[in-house]
């Protein structure tokens, strides 16, 4: 009887921590949302596409490798202790220029000319439908959702769990009143998640909004989209925000492609780029970038200064923790590329960027 108690109590718990799964998948689009995106030259045959092939599934000859790294040096896909938080950041904000706030993974605060863009802001503890499987966060936030300032704009790339979080979403939906600019069809989860539709901004690739005086415009990537087994039903992207004398270019995801020399010529230069630099394989390359391939792009793009993202928060590749940035300094040097390499919660000012400080080398995993 006691074991039969127990088992349904687990049953129960269960049922209760999957009851939110339906949500987190998100909505689909309809109507007048739908007819938009099947007039999208992207869009075709159900799905959007790339505008260079790619493929988002690893190549079948290449499971054997990759299950030797699966099963090989797992302790060094994580710092070696924990890794070093900044909560009250000694650079203050940019009243008129550009500074950002890194806050782990791609989750990012830019701050140009006095206003504030938040972008793919992920919380929670894991990046997953179901609360107790998934990858976990490596280190904590440097400073609680509640703790950040008045945002002005909120943008999201595309609709992975590591990039569009929605409680993340709810909780900015509850404590801010700025916008979410996001590419075509990601605003039926939004509003599945309650974000009201005069505060969803939805566009297409070279489509453009203005808010806050700032100009947003959406670009091209290559990746692919989805949150369940469904695929490419929303648009992903990268996004070019600029001021009345500074640009920012978000890469969200991407493999590399001769889209970035087409973005820096017609949006570009940019005074910084924020570039995705982990979470890569040989058996993906077409849709993460390696650190080499994102300073390629960042020099394609025309910027002036290189702030990594996507690493060091979540273990979502085979390689070691700090293998990408190690990478992106030595690529840096070589091709005479500015960087920036913060600790999560740190401000970096893009017109005074200080000299890198290797802080990841005493966290090296053996």
């Amino acid at each position: 009887m006691g074991r039969l108690i127990a088992g349904g109590l687990a049953l129960a718990a269960a049922g209760w921590s999957l009851r939110n799964v339906p949500a987190e998948l998100g909505g689909r689009a309809r109507g007048e949302r739908l007819e938009r995106m099947v007039r999208s030259p992207q869009f075709r045959d159900g799905v959007f596409h790339n505008t260079t092939p790619s493929s988002t599934t690893p190549p079948p000859d290449s499971a054997p490798q990759m299950l030797r790294e699966f099963v090989t040096d797992r302790e060094g896909r994580k710092p070696a202790g924990p890794v070093p938080l900044v909560t009250s950041p000694a650079v203050r904000p940019s009243e008129t220029g550009l500074s950002a706030v890194w806050y782990g993974h791609a989750t990012t605060l830019v701050e140009i000319e006095g206003r504030r863009v938040l972008f793919d802001p992920v919380w929670s503890d894991r990046v997953s439908p179901v609360p107790f499987i998934g990858p976990r966060r490596i280190h904590p936030l440097p400073v609680p959702l509640s703790d950040l300032p008045v945002i002005d704009a909120v943008v999201i790339s595309h609709d992975h769990y590591d990039h569009l979080d929605r409680a993340t979403v709810r909780a900015l939906t509850a404590g801010q009143s700025a916008p979410f600019l996001v590419p075509l069809g990601i605003g039926a989860h939004l509003e599945r998640w309650g974000v009201p539709a005069e505060r969803i901004i939805e566009l297409d690739w070279e489509e453009e909004a203005s808010v806050a005086g700032l100009r947003f415009v959406a670009t091209a990537a290559r990746h692919f989209s989805g949150r369940s087994l469904t695929r490419n039903d929303t648009l992903w992207g990268s996004w070019v925000v600029a001021g009345e004398h500074k640009r920012v270019f978000y890469a969200g995801d991407s493999g590399y492609f001769d889209g970035y020399a087409r973005i820096g010529a017609d949006h570009g230069p940019f005074d910084l780029t924020l570039m995705p630099i982990g979470a890569y394989s040989p058996g993906w390359p077409d849709i993460h970038m390696n650190p080499e391939e994102a300073v390629a792009a960042h020099l394609d793009l025309g910027g002036k200064l290189l702030l990594p993202v996507h690493w060091a928060t979540f273990t979502l590749a085979f390689h070691p923790w700090a293998e990408p940035v190690d990478r992106l300094w030595y690529e840096a040097k070589a091709r005479d590329v500015r960087l920036a390499i913060p600790r999560p919660g740190d401000r970096i000012d893009a017109g005074d960027a200080q000299p890198v400080d290797p802080w990841w080398e005493l966290l090296k995993g053996a």
